[in-house]
């Protein structure tokens, strides 16, 4: 048998250099997650949500209210109205006070869709101030 002598090559050195490809990776996702969320973003209904527990003393805001039954009727102000009557109550009430804001009471029983249609009315009627009315459920714990 032959032995043969083994080459004591230098080992390699270390690298030196950033490896650049898992940023660039998690870059790429964070920008396909941006695309795909900022038409979201702007399609959505813009709500004004109060921001402390307490109004100003003497201010009184414009409201106007509008429920939707278990049937899907629609009542404006606690009276029955028809949605191309809606429509225009509704673009008369911004015309008189942009800010006025429409409050939004549906029964639990009325399909999505119902309540969406009743939201864009109010929407295209120039309403932007849309707040939902729900019952409090009473605290278990007292």
């Amino acid at each position: 048998m032959a032995f043969g002598r083994l080459d004591s090559a230098k080992p390699d050195a270390p690298m030196s250099e950033i490896n650049v490809t898992p940023m660039v990776d998690v870059m790429l996702v964070l920008l396909v997650i941006f695309i795909l969320t900022a038409p979201l973003m702007t399609s959505a209904i813009r709500l004004d949500l109060p921001s402390s527990e307490g109004g100003e003393a003497g201010a009184t805001p414009q409201a106007v209210s509008l429920v939707v039954n278990a049937q899907g009727d629609l009542f404006l102000n606690d009276r029955p109205i028809t949605p191309e009557a809606l429509r225009l109550r509704l673009a008369e009430a911004a015309k008189r006070n942009p800010n006025t804001e429409l409050e939004l009471r549906a029964d639990q029983s009325v399909p999505y869709g119902r309540v969406v249609e009743a939201m864009g009315l109010a929407q295209k009627a120039g309403l932007s101030r849309i707040g939902f009315v729900a019952q409090t459920l009473p605290n278990p714990r007292r």
